[in-house]
């Protein structure tokens, strides 16, 4: 068969990407997406060197850095993208991707990380973060996910099965386009994240910097906590505001290479994250390093952390919340070893769901010729 890969945008290593990574070492695939500005290393390490057919996005003034701008033309984009020659068509959307416009003949199974979190979850957040609450801009936008909605709704029915990366984003879609999806957590390299043997000395936070991640509030909490230290791991819009705010036991290490960055974890006392996330990956590989997590009760991060056995949970956001948390953590600490909370990531490895991914497909193939 031959297999196109759709992918929503090629910009930087995460979460989203290590999924990438291991669908194409399953399938040997034809990668595109609304755009391609991978850095080499990246390109060499998500799509082993392959460049992406991309769409007329990429040249748009001001796309390299900000795409996002163009969110009014994704659709129509990711639409013209020209898949006509594939048979099997696999898509990782968290965006636009599986909105792909096929033949009824062409298989589609879309691995699901959440439908639009701005168009479907959580629309006046994503308003107020952005300073969009009131005035003919926040009018507009609204206007424009509006748009995406009806879109949304419309294009699911090109997708023959859903993948969810958990069970809430599963819930999601069911609740927004009346579809079951099976869930299949994201790839943990246990290869790579790997248990440390030195002294742990420090916390860890690794996000993008931008609002919703709530890295702000962990930097607020550790100023109570003069005496712990918080590294903070990731770049973006906002990391100069909070890092001109932020205490003197706080560091800002920026953008880290990965094996730095498991080396971070490896030494960590425990991962804090205070997102609302749809799973959220990198618990999941702190374990692998036999580092526990303390997040915030809500979303994925309560499929994947048992309090006070895997890590701990803090009720709100607020940073006295969190350092609460921190303290309760450090008098307390939590049920499983270091070697324990690695043997528990074992089922989620990379080759674990490079076998359960290709299951799926092989069945969807299956029960699609059979109605032929």
């Amino acid at each position: 068969m031959k297999v196109a890969f759709v992918h929503d945008w090629l910009v930087v290593s995460g979460g989203a990407e290590k999924v990438t990574r291991e669908i194409l070492r399953t399938y040997d695939a034809d990668v595109f997406a609304l755009v391609d500005f991978l850095s080499e290393q990246d390109r060499a390490f998500i799509l082993g060197g392959k460049h992406a057919t991309t769409t007329f996005i990429q040249r748009l003034p001001g796309a390299w850095g900000g795409f996002r701008n163009y969110l009014p033309l994704f659709p129509k984009a990711i639409e013209r993208l020209d898949l006509s020659g594939y048979d099997l068509v696999l898509s990782t959307s968290y965006a636009v991707a599986k909105g792909v416009r096929l033949r009824p003949d062409q298989v589609h199974v879309c691995y699901i990380h959440t439908p639009m979190r701005y168009a479907w979850v959580n629309e006046s957040g994503y308003l107020a973060d952005h300073g969009l609450e009131t005035g003919p801009k926040a009018w507009f936008i609204r206007k424009v996910l509006e748009r995406l909605r009806k879109w949304d709704l419309r294009t699911n029915a090109s997708v023959d099965r859903f993948i969810a990366n958990s069970t809430n984003v599963a819930k999601r879609v069911k609740e927004i386009y009346g579809r079951d999806a099976d869930v299949l957590l994201p790839p943990v390299d246990t290869e790579l994240f790997t248990l440390g043997t030195g002294t742990r000395t420090h916390y860890i936070a690794a996000n993008r910097m931008v609002p919703y991640k709530r890295v702000d509030r962990i930097i607020e909490a550790f100023r109570s906590l003069p005496d712990k230290e918080l590294l903070v791991c990731g770049d973006g819009p906002e990391r100069a505001k909070w890092e001109a705010r932020a205490p003197m036991n706080v560091r800002f290490l920026g953008h880290v290479e990965q094996s730095e960055f498991i080396h971070l974890l490896q030494g960590s006392k425990a991962l804090i994250a205070a997102a609302d996330e749809d799973l959220g990956l990198t618990p999941l590989e702190a374990q692998a390093c036999g580092t526990p997590t303390l997040a915030l009760r809500k979303g994925g991060y309560l499929e994947t952390i048992s309090d006070g056995v895997s890590g701990m949970f803090f009720a709100t956001d607020r940073a006295e919340r969190i350092a609460a948390a921190i303290r309760r953590f450090e008098r307390d600490g939590i049920q499983r070893s270091p070697a324990e909370l690695r043997a528990g990531m074992m089922n989620h490895s990379s080759a674990r769901f490079r076998e359960r991914y290709k299951a799926l497909v092989d069945a969807t193939i299956a029960a699609e010729h059979a109605q032929d």
